[in-house]
């Protein structure tokens, strides 16, 4: 089974690390980054590079897609060549996913018109105005063969279901073992529900989130 994780320019790193350290993990599956060029892409926060495996050209029938975001997402909205991929092997995937603003890639190339999906919160009407039915209170949302994460964390939690459809609830489990992955954060302000009152309008202040690509 070939993974197939999307890399751009400013995308957010965890939104590909995380699903990549679970679902790098299964036996069988084979995870490829792929871009429309091979080599070095630099993510939002500019310290950090990631090396792009194949171009798009030679990852033609992968069987998961994954779509990462972060503020790069609004370049790849109008970049056609990336939307033609994107359509093109969805046609052929068993499961099209996405963590944070990457849903609005999706959404972009047709993907979600008329479905329920989720993205960060800063970028759900976004996702609204591209023709999706955006959920804000689920962490990950399931349509069909698309499975859309909130927020960067969210990729986590999405590719461990994603591990357990394809491995199994065991395999998943074992996964989740590894990495210890059991969050016990020492704040409540990971989400819109639970963060104090006003820290969203100053992130929004001081661009300090994903934008709402309007």
């Amino acid at each position: 089974m070939q993974i197939a994780i999307l890399l751009y320019p400013d995308l957010t790193a965890l939104d590909a690390i995380g699903p990549y350290e679970v679902l790098g993990r299964l036996p069988g599956v084979e995870v490829v980054f792929t871009a429309k060029e091979a080599g070095p892409v630099r993510t939002d926060l500019g310290s950090l590079t990631m090396t792009v495996d194949r171009p798009l050209g030679e990852v033609t029938r992968p069987d998961v897609l994954l779509v990462p975001g972060g503020p790069g997402t609004a370049a790849q909205l109008a970049d056609q060549e990336v939307l033609a991929w994107v359509r093109s092997v969805d046609r052929t995937t068993r499961w099209t996913t996405s963590v944070c603003s990457g849903s609005l890639l999706l959404a972009a190339a047709g993907l979600l018109t008329g479905r329920r999906a989720t993205s960060h919160w800063a970028a759900l009407d976004g996702l609204a105005r591209l023709g999706a039915q955006p959920v804000g209170d689920e962490r990950m949302v399931p349509d069909g063969k698309y499975l859309t994460a909130a927020g960067v964390s969210a990729g986590l939690d999405m590719a461990l279901r994603l591990a357990g459809s394809i491995a199994g609830d065991r395999t998943a489990e074992a996964v989740q073992l590894v990495l210890e992955y059991d969050p016990q954060p020492p704040y409540r302000a990971g989400s819109i529900a639970t963060a104090p009152a006003g820290l969203a309008d100053l992130l929004r202040a001081n661009g300090l989130v994903v934008p709402a690509l309007d």
